[in-house]
């Protein structure tokens, strides 16, 4: 009777020890699990509105005439009239080579043109002569003929003779060699006594620096944007330089082919180049608005996540609940991302969506985040 009483006291303090450990496990292991579902997190609401889409590039400036000055034919230069460097204005006079051979050339076809005309002067006179004559029966119609043949030769001689002084002044004139435009010079490879070469090396080059040009690639699949939006392809183009205001130009010209290894299209911007804050060689950081977009949705770049196939983005639902929703990028510039797949005024997960899964409980962090402006194509949109 004692054995059995106390084995009926044994069991109950066993269930008591029991039902006081599983009371403990069940309160210590609820608690903190309501408490981590709700993850903290900072949300941004999505915003509609027009933008316009900004392609980025870097790009090279290079001139829009570039001249290498040669002489036409072999000669020495005699004396060189500029220096490296200097800024020269069309028509202005470079170099003079040594004249003196095409000199008593023209002065040569000058003369022959002179006696042809003396000869011809008296030809006609005595074609009018033997004319006179025959008239009178003095003289047969042959020698008048004969007389009339060489007035004509005469003045086929001369016609020649003009075209070889005119050719003979031509070269003359070559010896004078000027700037064909306006520009700035640069090494001067030749001085006086060089013979220089038409197939030489140039004797100097001339670059035009105002207006200047902004050579730079953009991705193809931005052709037909530019395209449609300037049927003109004057497109306004940004080129940035560091430390420096931007610079304002003009798109003046778009490839006619694209690259296959790189899938870009070469374009070209003329910019104003009066101070010469453009110079040629030099890198430059380029900009031009490919495309308006309107009612267009953006969020904070942050918010965009990159799946193992798909990007996706995080809304927060009324519940403080999370939900995915599959989306486009468009574009992205300065922290915001235009996207497609979620209207405006849609609250998504910016920040902490790395420890988030759908139906996640979410807290609003108090830190708040500040939108970025302008936007550009994204490159793996």
């Amino acid at each position: 009777m004692q054995r059995t009483s106390k084995h009926i006291l044994i069991g109950i303090g066993v269930l008591a020890v029991g039902a006081i450990g599983y009371f403990q496990f069940f309160h210590t292991s609820k608690a903190p699990s309501r408490q981590a579902s709700a993850q903290i997190v900072r949300t941004a609401l999505a915003e509609q509105k027009d933008i316009s889409l900004t392609a980025q590039a870097n790009g090279y400036v290079s001139p829009i005439t570039l001249v290498e000055v040669r002489p036409k034919v072999q000669n020495i230069v005699r004396t060189v009239h500029v220096k490296e460097g200097q800024f020269v204005k069309a028509g202005q006079l470079l170099f003079t080579l040594d004249e003196r051979n095409d000199q008593s050339n023209l002065a040569r076809s000058r003369a022959e043109l002179a006696a042809a005309q003396a000869d011809l002067a008296d030809a006609e006179l005595t074609l009018k002569r033997n004319q006179d004559l025959a008239q009178k029966n003095f003289v047969s119609q042959a020698v008048v003929d004969t007389s009339r043949t060489r007035v004509e030769s005469l003045r086929n001689t001369i016609k020649a003779n003009q075209a070889a002084a005119q050719s003979s002044a031509i070269l003359l004139g070559d010896n004078r060699i000027t700037a064909s435009i306006d520009g700035r010079l640069g090494i001067i490879n030749v001085f006086p006594g060089s013979l220089a070469q038409p197939a030489g090396d140039p004797m100097v080059t001339i670059t035009q620096l105002d207006p200047i040009a902004i050579t730079f690639s953009l991705p193809e699949r931005e052709l037909m944007n530019v395209v449609g939006t300037y049927p003109n392809a004057d497109a306004p183009v940004t080129a940035q330089l560091p430390g420096q205001p931007p610079l304002q130009g003009r798109l003046m010209f778009i490839d006619n082919t694209t690259d296959a290894q790189s899938g870009t299209i070469r374009m070209k911007a003329r910019f104003d180049n009066k101070d010469h804050k453009l110079w040629p060689g030099g890198f430059v950081n380029v900009s031009m608005v490919t495309r308006h977009v309107s009612n267009a949705v953006t969020v904070p770049a942050q918010a965009v996540v990159t799946g193992p196939v798909e990007k996706f983005i995080y809304v927060v639902q009324p519940d403080d609940t999370v939900i995915d929703r599959k989306i486009e990028v468009l574009a992205i510039e300065n922290g915001q991302a235009v996207i497609t797949g979620i209207a405006g005024g849609t609250r998504v997960v910016i920040e902490g969506a790395q420890n988030l899964r759908p139906g996640s409980k979410v807290k609003e962090s108090s830190t708040k985040s500040e939108p970025a402006a302008n936007v550009m194509p994204a490159d793996d949109a």
